[in-house]
């Protein structure tokens, strides 16, 4: 089972300069929402955003990370869903 922090931990070094806050929302151990700020989401979209992170956890989304909800965002812009 993960945990909040490993979520973190792996976001922030699989993206350079990421800043991640993780939650387990549900308190199971399996339903995280994460905000995730990195200059690396300059100029993509919502879409290539979000492929950004769940590629670094592959098979585990719908597995072991049953469900992760994202909010992502460069330095300069404002959050989205």
């Amino acid at each position: 089972m993960p945990f909040p922090e490993e979520i973190k931990q792996r976001i922030e070094a699989a993206i350079p300069g990421a800043h991640a806050e993780v939650e387990d929302y549900t308190g199971g151990g399996d339903h995280f929402r994460a905000t995730v700020t990195a200059e690396a989401f300059a100029g993509r979209s919502r879409i290539e955003q979000h492929r950004l992170v769940y590629e670094i956890f592959g098979a585990e989304i719908g597995g072991p990370i049953h469900a992760l909800s994202l909010k992502t965002q460069s330095p300069q812009q404002t959050p989205t869903q």
